[in-house]
């Protein structure tokens, strides 16, 4: 909702309450522009239909987790598709990991509903593109050679691409934040995209910019 009309509410005397959407609440947490963006225009057009959402900004290589309210519940440092790119390769998923080429390992942008659900080791994930066979997962042993858990822990994000197109968090993080949040029921997520504005993800759901 913008500005131009909270002011026209409360010119005509209308309460906001039933309205007007709360401002997102990063707390103290560290947030990009991007991320910032992308949780005003989400909270604005109470596009999450009441469910808890989470936002993975690629470029900055974190994904952020809020309640149904729009309160940030917890933050992460992500590893993502390896190569760059906005769009998932359709047969990708029909692929053993080992045969899935370099350029199809992407994560890609867009809004996704997610839904808890188990790979096929039996572990607990969040799935957001089950054709792709993409999810949100804890971090997993890998060769050493692939540093993941130094990837995470690094202030960079430049070297956090190193997965197939899943988005990978901490252990503690995956069981303390999307466990409890996105891991009892459905979801949205947003994954920016990096080959464009993050503004371009919002105009292609019809979502305008928002006015303060």
């Amino acid at each position: 909702m913008s500005g131009r009309f909270r002011l026209l509410l409360a010119a005509l005397g209308w309460s906001c309450a039933a309205w007007c959407q709360a401002a997102p609440d990063f707390g103290n947490a560290r947030v990009s522009d991007d991320a910032r963006y992308a949780a005003d225009q989400v909270v604005d057009a109470a596009d999450n239909q009441g469910f808890p959402f989470a936002i993975v900004d690629k470029r900055d290589a974190r994904l952020y987790v809020f309640n149904a309210a729009g309160r940030l519940i917890g933050a992460s440092a992500a590893l993502l598709g390896s190569t760059a790119g906005d769009r998932s390769v359709p047969d990708a998923a029909l692929h053993q990991p080992g045969q899935i080429a370099a350029d199809e390992r992407t994560t890609p942008a867009g809004r996704f509903r997610s839904r808890p659900g188990r790979n096929d080791k039996g572990e607990a994930i969040v799935w957001f593109d089950y054709e792709a066979s993409l999810a949100i997962h804890r971090l997993r042993p890998a060769p050493a050679q692939e540093r993941r858990p130094a990837r995470l822990a690094s202030s960079s994000p430049d070297d956090n691409r190193i997965s197939l197109g899943c988005v990978v968090v901490p252990v503690d993080f995956y069981e303390s934040v999307v466990q409890v949040v996105m891991g009892q029921g459905e979801s949205v997520l947003y994954i920016l995209p990096e080959t464009r504005p993050a503004h371009a993800l919002f105009e292609m759901l019809g979502m305008s910019a928002r006015a303060d």
